[in-house]
């Protein structure tokens, strides 16, 4: 009896797999990779947006990044909101998780909700809200006046020191609670009978959180701090509309000296912000490969 010819089941599975992917994987090589290249090959280039020509020498414009002193700037800037803020909002954002995830805590949809609702605020609305809440006549000064721990309205945004203050307690405010969701959806994946277990063993309530919480959600931690340094790396909004950069470019931002080189200024250099462009995206892909590396304890 002959057998009847045809596709095994691990080969149908297969061959289905690759139905469904190959749309996505289309749409991201045309939507993503595709620009990528683009943006390269127009870094090597110089000149006005309709007539680029090609560098001599040809990475002349990734050399001119680092005489830039306002780039540099930037990049210090970058990494000074880096190193304060995203530490801070992912450990406020465990403690949150961890508080609003106690079963016997009343009103816990409400108090999630109002810790979430930040993360829905306009990126532009928020800070013009910061920006207005922290001006010379604004209503942080009024207070610290009328309390008398300030005696005249102080400039908060002009002022290099306060000004970079402000954007990080902004970014804190902002993404707070939106890391404090992945979390929560990893902590409800954590056996209740686990803290049970641990708290008749006596252990306490740092014991638990220490060596059952944080060990549980390191994936978690992991993914949020990847998704944080992305973002941070790439800051834009909080720059242009609290600060616009200033004083003296003292607040500026990577992606925001790119946009001046690209649209903000009178004189455009496309060549020299796809430069400065892929620099962020080594930068990212740096940090993300030692973070991994660091977070991963496999065998």
């Amino acid at each position: 009896m002959k057998k009847k010819k045809g596709m095994g089941l691990l080969a149908k599975q297969s061959a289905a797999g690759w139905v469904w992917l190959t749309p996505a994987t289309i749409l991201i090589a045309v939507m993503s990779f595709f620009p990528m290249v683009r943006a390269f090959i127009m870094s090597l280039k110089t000149g006005s947006s309709a007539n680029l020509v090609w560098q001599e020498p040809l990475f002349n414009n990734y050399v001119r990044m680092f005489s830039d002193k306002v780039f540099l700037r930037s990049v210090g800037n970058t990494f000074i909101y880096l190193a304060i803020q995203v530490p801070i909002m992912l450990i406020l954002a465990i403690l949150l998780a961890q508080l609003l995830n106690n079963k016997d805590l009343k009103f816990r949809g409400l108090f999630r909700t109002c810790v979430f609702l930040p993360c829905a605020t306009s990126l532009v609305s928020y800070a013009l809200i910061f920006k207005s809440l922290f001006a010379t006549q604004g209503l942080i000064n009024t207070i610290l006046v009328n309390l008398h721990i300030i005696s005249e309205n102080y400039n908060f945004l002009g002022n290099a020191f306060s000004a970079k203050v402000i954007i990080i307690i902004a970014l804190i405010w902002r993404w707070t609670g939106y890391n404090m969701v992945f979390y929560l959806a990893g902590l409800q994946n954590i056996e209740y009978s686990v803290y049970e277990a641990a708290k008749i063993d006596g252990a306490t309530g740092l014991q638990t959180f220490f060596r059952i919480t944080v060990p549980l959600l390191k994936p978690t931690i992991i993914m949020t701090f990847i998704m944080s340094i992305n973002g941070t790396l790439q800051l834009f909004d909080e720059s242009v509309n609290l600060t616009n950069g200033g004083p003296a470019n003292a607040t500026i931002t990577m992606s925001h000296y790119i946009y001046n080189n690209s649209f903000g200024e009178s004189t455009t250099n496309f060549g020299y912000a796809c430069a400065m462009s892929f620099f962020v995206f080594v930068l990212v892909a740096i940090l993300s490969l030692i973070n991994m590396k660091v977070g991963d304890t496999r065998d």
